[in-house]
C-alpha cells in the first residue's frame, strides 16, 4: 500500500519506486569563473533546477504507459520535493529511459524501468 505519491507524470500517479534520487543544481552563466585575485565568482542564471532519477519494478501495463511518456518532449510532472515533503509541479523531459526484463512469467514478465527527469 502506498501512503505517499512520489511522482505523477501527465496525471498518471506512478507506484512506489525502487529508487528515487532528487538533485537540485544551479545553472551558471558563462561569465562566472575565477577572478584575478583567485576568488570564485558565480553568475547564477537559475537556481534549484530539479533532476530526478527513478527506478521501478513494474508490470507490462506500466511499461507500456512509461514508454509512451518517454516519447513526449514536454511532460507535466508533480514530484516529491524533499525539502518540503510536498508535491511540486513543473515542466520536465524524460532522459536515459531504460527497460530491462527481470523475469519472464506467464503474463508478459516482470520489468525494471529506469529514467531521469530533467526540469526545463
Amino acid at each position: 500500500m502506498k501512503y505517499q505519491s512520489y511522482l505523477i507524470i501527465e496525471g498518471v500517479d506512478l507506484p512506489l519506486p525502487n529508487s528515487y534520487d532528487l538533485e537540485f543544481r544551479d545553472i551558471e552563466a558563462d561569465t562566472g569563473g575565477e577572478t584575478e585575485a583567485g576568488t570564485i565568482q558565480r553568475d547564477i542564471v537559475r537556481n534549484k533546477v530539479a533532476s530526478i532519477s527513478v527506478g521501478f519494478s513494474c508490470s507490462p501495463k506500466l511499461v507500456k504507459i512509461l514508454s509512451g511518456l518517454a516519447n513526449k518532449s514536454n511532460l507535466k510532472v508533480k514530484f516529491l520535493d524533499t525539502e518540503t515533503l510536498e508535491l511540486k509541479e513543473t515542466q520536465m523531459y524524460m532522459d536515459k529511459f531504460q527497460v530491462k526484463l527481470i523475469k519472464d512469467t506467464s503474463y508478459k514478465g516482470l520489468w525494471e524501468v529506469s529514467f531521469s527527469l530533467e526540469e526545463y
